[in-house]
């Protein structure tokens, strides 16, 4: 009996190969998917700077985010690959990798960063809803917000804030902890309907200014020069930050592709990584140029355009149009919160204590976690410097990357034993030295040193983009020196 309750201690339904019959994820979830990985107020806010706000040729803008995309799309391919075929998450491949207890150990990384940026997330989504709050009040009586109870605060939030934040904590909770095929419809809707949404405000933009708009996209489109050899250096750098942008989804990737149909549904859904941007970019760029011209009329001064969609419907001052745009923003940033944030630090907590916990108590605690931080954010984690140490955390996962990769395609040959996956027992293929691959500990700490080198070595903080990769290299490289004999 103890025997099978060890054999069988790391077992949990949600982190078990998933059954065939249930892999009904096709290439156009994954579209989804990357849409919804893309569709934040940071991604915008990025890609239309990078067009609009630096002096930049937007052809090298465009081909350095083409090439950021492509090198995303081949590690997609990479890491999405076990996880497809094996039918399991990060969490649980990490313990063909690390052994059983430094995968319960280490995959807490992925945890840890993830429950903050929920947080945070779950802070600055929260302010939509206090937005559409105050309009509601407003509009019933337009003297209720001087009231005193709404002017006391606390930890720089008041009533509207806290209970902003504390609805928008369980409205993701109550939608994220369902079941993975609810998750599965959310980010198949909310891709659609913010993609309708910008289409929409295109549409407007056009009927109501397209001549203007589009002569300032032929003016932005500059053919001379771009084959110069200066160019060279800004193309690397845009496809570093794309690629920058995109890596922290890249580690926890295969919590997604276990559920597609087949390796060919997966490719032509990681391709759709590059489609997604160019669809995107055009959007935000036409968006933010055609609010210029509506706003200001001006095309002279770049350095001033708005490139921030809350800064933009701010400036439009038509109510009906920033409920609307607040409700795409809400659904746009929950749906990136739920990919990036929730599921990889739900798996992380699963694979922490299998036997015991479920959907609903991890969901319970990272509501509370996040509820924490969400209201600690503007008073006391922001002005910490909390980024950098999240960052900090986060340079472990291109060793991660490195180190899953290397070890299935060189060490085990793409073959894995799935029942010592979920197995304890000292025989087991994953059992290592008591549950620990020391040679994948010592190497992930070696590219996590040379990773985390660009965040806290001023001499370095120029290569901050390229930290990842820095990190997936060294650690890849050590791993197969140490595996390999």
């Amino acid at each position: 009996m103890n025997h099978d309750k060890s054999k069988n201690s790391l077992i949990n339904w949600e982190l078990v190969a998933v059954n065939p019959n249930d892999k009904n994820w096709s290439w156009g979830s994954l579209f989804c998917f990357w849409g919804i990985n893309i569709q934040s107020i940071i991604a915008f806010s990025l890609i239309s700077s990078l067009y609009l706000a630096y002096d930049l040729n937007i052809l090298v803008v465009f081909t350095g985010c083409l090439l950021g995309t492509f090198l995303v799309y081949l590690f997609a391919n990479l890491i999405g690959t076990p996880s497809q075929k094996h039918g399991i998450p990060f969490t649980v491949l990490l313990r063909t990798s690390f052994g059983f207890k430094g995968a319960k150990y280490f995959s807490l990384i992925r945890g840890i960063v993830g429950i903050f940026m929920f947080g945070i997330q779950t802070y600055f989504l929260s302010k939509a809803v206090s937005y559409l709050i105050r309009i509601s009040i407003f509009s019933i009586d337009n003297t209720l917000l001087d009231q005193e109870i709404f002017l006391i605060f606390l930890m720089g939030l008041n009533l509207i804030d806290f209970t902003s934040l504390f609805l928008a904590i369980v409205f993701q909770i109550y939608l994220f902890s369902k079941s993975h095929k609810f998750n599965q419809f959310f980010i198949n809707f909310s891709a659609i309907i913010v993609y309708l949404g910008m289409l929409s405000f295109f549409c407007v933009i056009i009927l109501y200014e397209y001549e203007y708009v589009t002569q300032a996209l032929k003016e932005l489109i500059v053919y001379e020069n771009f084959f110069n050899q200066e160019n060279l250096n800004p193309i690397i750098s845009v496809a570093a930050t794309i690629f920058a942008y995109f890596s922290i989804t890249l580690i926890n990737y295969g919590d997604f592709t276990r559920y597609v149909k087949n390796q060919e549904e997966l490719k032509k859904g990681n391709f759709s990584i590059i489609l997604n941007l160019i669809i995107f970019s055009f959007f935000a760029v036409f968006i933010v140029l055609g609010s210029d011209v509506i706003l200001n009329n001006n095309l002279e001064n770049m350095e001033r355009i708005l490139t921030n969609p809350t800064d933009i419907i701010a400036k439009f001052d038509n109510i009906l149009i920033t409920i609307i745009v607040l409700f795409f923003i809400l659904f746009a940033s929950a749906s990136t919160n739920l990919i990036a944030n929730y599921i990889p630090t739900q798996n992380s907590l699963l694979n922490f204590v299998p036997s015991k916990l479920n959907l609903k108590n991890v969901g319970i605690i990272i509501a509370l976690f996040g509820l924490v931080i969400g209201v600690l954010w503007l008073t006391l984690l922001s002005q910490v410097g909390a980024l950098s140490f999240i960052d900090t955390f986060a340079s472990f996962f291109g060793p991660f990357f490195g180190i899953i990769v290397t070890d299935y395609y060189l060490i085990k040959k793409r073959n894995l034993i799935n029942k010592d996956i979920f197995s304890s027992n000292e025989n087991g293929a994953y059992f290592y030295s008591n549950g620990w691959h020391y040679k994948a500990v010592y190497s992930l700490v070696i590219g996590f040193v040379f990773a985390a080198s660009t965040i806290w070595n001023e001499n370095l903080m120029h290569l901050q983009s390229y930290s990842w990769i820095i990190g997936m290299f060294t650690s890849s490289l050590t791993y197969y020196l140490l595996a390999s004999r």
